[in-house]
C-alpha cells in the first residue's frame, strides 16, 4: 500500500512492497490474564458493546471488539454458501467470494508478521509466502488455484488466523498499540492505525461479498 496522495489501492502496495509476491462468526476470546492462552473462542454475548474487553489492556480490547463485530458483519452474507457460489465469478476479471475471504485471512496474517514478529516487506518465511501470496494479490493467479472449497475451509482459514491475533494481542498493552512506525509508507503510522485498517479492510470487501451474492442466479 502507498499513501493515499499517491491513489494506489491496497492490493499494489502489497505487490509493490518487495513481499515475496506478497479480515468464526462474531468471535471473540476471554483470557484468564493477558499471557494465557484463550479459554474459547466462540460468539460473544457482547458483540454489539464496542469497549474495553476482558484480558486485554483497555485500547487493545477497544480494537478487539471492533475486530470481532467486523468479522461477524462479513461473514453474514456468506455463510453456508454452496462451493459453487464461493467460486462464482460476476466476470473473466472479477474475485470470487471464496478468493476474496482467503484475501482477508493472508491481509491479516500479513499484519500480524509485521507488527507482531517486526518484520519488513519481504522479509517472509518460504511457509508463509507458499501460503500467502496468491490470495494476498488475488487477480488471475487466485481465479486459477482458489476454488473447490467448501464454507467451512474458509472460516477454518480466517478463524486460526484471528485466534493468534487475538493470542499475540492479549500479550501487548496500550502502550505498545499507540507505537509509531516512522517509516510506514502511508507516512508515520502507529500499531493502532494499522490494524484498524485490517477491520477496515473487512468492512471494503463486505460491500463486494453482498454485490457478488446479489449477481448469483
Amino acid at each position: 500500500m502507498e499513501h493515499p496522495s499517491k491513489q494506489v489501492n491496497r492490493r499494489s502496495f502489497i505487490k509493490k512492497s518487495s513481499l515475496l509476491t506478497l479480515g468464526t462468526l462474531g468471535t471473540a476470546t476471554v483470557f484468564a490474564s493477558p499471557h494465557e492462552a484463550p479459554l474459547s473462542f466462540t460468539q460473544d454475548r457482547d458483540i454489539n458493546i464496542v469497549g474495553p474487553k476482558e484480558g486485554y489492556t483497555p485500547q487493545i480490547g477497544t480494537l478487539v471488539s471492533m475486530l470481532n463485530w467486523m468479522r461477524m458483519v462479513i461473514l453474514s452474507p456468506v455463510k453456508n454458501m454452496s462451493v459453487a457460489d464461493l467460486d462464482y465469478l460476476v466476470d473473466e476479471n472479477a474475485n470470487s467470494i471464496g478468493a476474496m475471504l482467503m484475501h482477508l485471512a493472508a491481509t491479516e496474517r500479513f499484519y500480524q508478521i509485521h507488527t507482531f514478529e517486526n518484520k519488513r516487506w519481504g522479509d517472509w518465511s518460504k511457509a508463509d509466502a507458499d501460503k500467502w501470496s496468491v490470495p494476498s494479490g488475488l487477480g488471475a493467479a487466485a481465479r486459477k488455484t482458489i476454488k473447490g472449497n467448501t464454507y467451512d475451509y474458509y472460516l477454518n482459514e480466517l478463524s486460526q488466523v484471528r485466534e493468534n491475533t487475538l493470542k499475540e494481542l492479549a500479550n501487548r498493552d496500550d502502550e505498545w498499540l499507540m507505537t509509531v512506525d516512522k517509516d510506514f509508507p502511508w507516512g508515520p503510522t502507529n500499531n493502532y492505525c494499522k490494524w484498524f485498517h485490517v477491520c477496515e479492510h473487512e468492512s471494503n470487501h463486505n460491500g463486494q461479498f453482498k454485490f457478488i451474492k446479489s449477481r448469483i442466479a
